[in-house]
């Protein structure tokens, strides 16, 4: 080591500070609201060979995934880079995670040498495919949801692609220059760090650092064998899809290294909840770092000592060219769930109740593409679990996302849509010494007609209590033709509906389970 303790410490801040304002001009510069309000966008540093650096506390599903995207890009078009190129990558099975999740890479030189490398992922609203929002709940093959693009160098040509294959042709453009100015400032800033330390080898020693404080934290967790299970609602509208899916994990904890199996989980079928299995990896790292110290560096030391299984071709290790849209967002909550509920058997004074356990994926978009065009997609947050010391929270997104709501303003002023209802759903979490939080209930009113596309779980299982805490209340999904409440028509967790102006929808939220025992 050449780093003293604090040394180590100021050089790790000013690594994650660099992450920080990549997601900062990301956020200012973007042209969606999908980007600029809900924050549905990561950025994190990398070495020279594609290993986490740093993050900023963004996506979770997008962060644990992005190195591999990385270092699919240093794969393909890694050699022949130089300064200020731009490279783009959205290839679920590359090291994306669903394909509107569009990662852009750029190289870090500092004296003419390759030292790093600093990466963005957002989520564009739309790239095509057979639904507004390019996540058709109806998909089979991942062909169904929109543009598909192995590691290239962003050129003109390659944006105009991009750009064309969108219903919201401006939106992608200005996102698109958003995460080129994002880089641009990351790997100038980035490059001011590597050039006052003199050499790369300190970046090394953060990443050791990583490995022994998660070592040590793994440490402390009893050794032995956890099972736990849970299952996915269904694969899609259809009705033969319309049936569970078992998640299955078993956790190995031997000594200071952990080991998490995913053997006995569902095969992947034709639909769009499938999850490639770098999402997975994603979800195992949020799990650990709940369990044990989220203080621990969030960089790809600290995963050294961690080690997934999955079987390809099973739900949480997708396969071409099965459709993948809803892994990302659903599967991958699946996935932290039963981690979490393993590790809660080894660590039961730590970890809660599982929360809401879904994203609740809405997405609404105009009828035909015109000039007028326009897509909305919005997660709406839930019921967070009861705690070993406290209530859950109530109305927040748990586990792989934290991204914010679209502010009802920006939403009125923006798009063809009224908000007439926005609430917690009183009573929705579960019951327990510590009581699960209360989902949310969400009316829009479509003042134009749109194509409505649900993608929801958590509609038939319900988030599971701990420590003999009842379950959070199921979600609901409910379609108010021209707003009239005698008129409600449950709708199912995953379709796609055509809407008429005034037609209403009606989103309530799961909550949270409950923590102990009521007494």
């Amino acid at each position: 080591m050449t780093l003293d303790p604090a040394a180590l410490q100021v050089l790790g801040a000013r690594l994650s500070g660099v992450a920080d304002e990549m997601g900062a001009v990301l956020r200012r510069g973007a042209s969606s609201p999908n980007i600029k309000e809900r924050a549905d966008c990561s950025a994190a540093c990398f070495t020279a060979g594609g290993e986490l650096l740093a993050q900023a506390e963004h996506i979770p599903v997008h962060l644990g995934s992005m190195a591999v995207a990385v270092r699919a890009v240093i794969d393909e078009v890694g050699d022949g880079v130089g300064p200020d190129d731009q490279l783009v990558c959205n290839d679920p099975f590359r090291g994306g995670t669903h394909l509107n999740d569009v990662t852009v890479v750029e190289p870090v030189f500092v004296d003419g040498a390759l030292v790093a490398w600093v990466a963005n992922r957002a989520h564009h609203a739309d790239l095509g495919g057979t639904a507004p929002g390019s996540m058709p709940p109806d998909a089979l093959e991942i062909g169904e949801e929109g543009l598909r693009l192995p590691p290239l160098l962003l050129s003109p040509e390659v944006q105009a692609t991009i750009v064309g294959a969108s219903r919201t042709p401006d939106e992608r453009r200005g996102d698109l220059d958003a995460q080129r100015g994002a880089n641009v400032v990351g790997a100038a800033r980035l490059g001011e760090v590597v050039a006052a330390l003199g050499s790369i080898a300190e970046l090394a020693e953060v990443l050791d650092y990583g490995e022994r404080r998660m070592r040590a934290a793994i440490g402390e967790l009893r050794d032995g064998t956890y099972r736990f299970d849970d299952v996915l609602d269904s694969a899609g509208p259809r009705p033969e899809q319309q049936v569970s899916m078992p998640v299955v994990v078993t956790v190995a904890i031997v000594g200071d290294e952990v080991a998490f199996d995913f053997t006995g989980t569902a095969v992947q079928r034709p639909g769009n909840v499938n999850a490639v299995e770098a999402v997975t990896v994603s979800a195992v790292a949020f799990a650990i770092r709940a369990a044990t110290d989220p203080t621990i560096p969030a960089n790809g030391g600290a995963l050294r000592p961690v080690r997934v299984v999955t079987v390809p071709g099973t739900v949480v290790a997708a396969v071409p060219p099965v459709a993948v849209g809803a892994g990302t967002v659903e599967v991958s909550q699946r996935v932290a769930d039963v981690c979490l509920g393993a590790l809660a058997e080894a660590e039961p004074g730590r970890l809660g109740a599982a929360g809401q356990g879904t994203m609740n994926n809405v997405l609404l978009g105009s009828r035909a593409a015109s000039e007028r065009a326009w897509v909305y997609y919005e997660t709406i947050g839930g019921g967070q679990g009861g705690r070993p010391w406290a209530a859950g929270m109530s109305g927040v997104h748990t586990a792989m996302t934290n991204t914010a709501d679209t502010p009802v303003e920006a939403l009125e002023r923006g798009l063809p849509v009224r908000v007439r209802r926005y609430a917690l759903r009183s009573g929705s979490g579960g019951a327990g010494e510590h009581v699960g939080g209360d989902g949310i209930e969400r009316d829009i009113e479509v003042l134009d007609e749109a194509v409505l596309s649900l993608v929801t779980e958590r509609r038939v299982s319900a988030p599971w209590g701990s420590a003999g805490g009842a379950p959070g209340a199921v979600g609901e999904n409910w379609l108010l033709p021209g707003g009239d409440e005698e008129r409600a028509t449950r709708l199912p967790d995953k379709c796609t509906v055509q809407l008429r102006a005034g037609d209403v929808l009606r989103v309530r939220t799961p909550g949270g389970g409950g923590w102990g025992s009521v007494r």
